[in-house]
């Protein structure tokens, strides 16, 4: 499983991740516009739109909300700021590459309070293109197995054009092409099968390995940059071993 999968399932396990309902609710919101802005509001045609209404059900978010934020990406209404998404690299401790997407409405805000994280937990924030040849774009998807087999999965997942299918437990985890991600995300729905996850992601080229100590530092940093209001994903090429992971857990 990759690193920004063990993560996030550290952050489910022990309820750190997005604790606030209103903080969940803002993040939703956004996404939903960005969606809707950049493929249109009809979830059918616009898979990111689909699966951005998918999780905010999930969240259960009012429907009157998720219709707001669709109607507000397409410009059927005018309420609230414009959002745009930005996209910062940076470095956590021990030169722990990092990509931080954000949506915004204040890039003069955003910029500041991220360096303002990054700095105080021992990082920086980096130029344009400093880290960003270390990562390549693909779509990710974490599909929970439940009565379907392994091979199953596996096998539409080639089908859709996949480069690799792993299993962690009760979870297949598929990493494809960007161009494959509607494939996949059409074969696995016919299937009836619903991932966890689902989306385009940012992936190391090479992941950096550091000790049990080291790893939890940067994991720290990394949740404190999360948890700034504007910021939607982070990734990084951090590799998290088991015992870090372990040692994360026990926090």
């Amino acid at each position: 499983m990759s690193g920004h999968s063990k993560w996030a399932t550290i952050k489910r396990k022990k309820g750190a991740a997005d604790a606030k309902r209103g903080q969940v609710f803002t993040r939703l919101t956004r996404e939903l516009v960005m969606a809707a802005r950049e493929g249109g509001g009809d979830v059918e045609s616009n898979f990111r739109l689909r699966l951005a209404v998918e999780k905010a059900r999930k969240e259960n978010m009012p429907k009157e909300n998720i219709e707001r934020a669709i109607k507000r990406g397409t410009g059927e209404s005018k309420e609230g700021n414009a959002f745009e998404q930005v996209t910062y690299e940076g470095y956590a401790p021990k030169g722990v590459a990092l990509i931080v997407e954000c949506v915004t409405e204040n890039r003069n805000r955003t910029v500041a309070e991220l360096r303002h994280a990054l700095s105080r937990s021992g990082g920086s924030l980096g130029e344009s293109g400093s880290v960003a040849w270390q990562f390549k774009r693909a779509a990710v998807f974490s599909v929970p197995l439940g009565n379907h087999s392994f091979d199953e999965i596996f096998e539409l997942a080639l089908e859709g054009g996949a480069d690799d299918v792993t299993q962690d437990d009760e979870n297949v985890e598929i990493i494809a092409p960007v161009e494959s991600f509607k494939a996949i995300s059409d074969l696995l729905r016919a299937k009836g099968l619903t991932p966890e996850e689902a989306g385009l992601r940012m992936l190391p080229n090479q992941e950096m390995e550091l000790p049990v100590e080291d790893t939890l530092q940067v994991l720290r940093a990394i949740e404190a940059v999360e948890d700034l209001d504007d910021v939607q994903n982070v990734y990084s090429n951090l590799k998290i071993t088991e015992e870090a992971m372990a040692a994360m857990e026990s926090e």
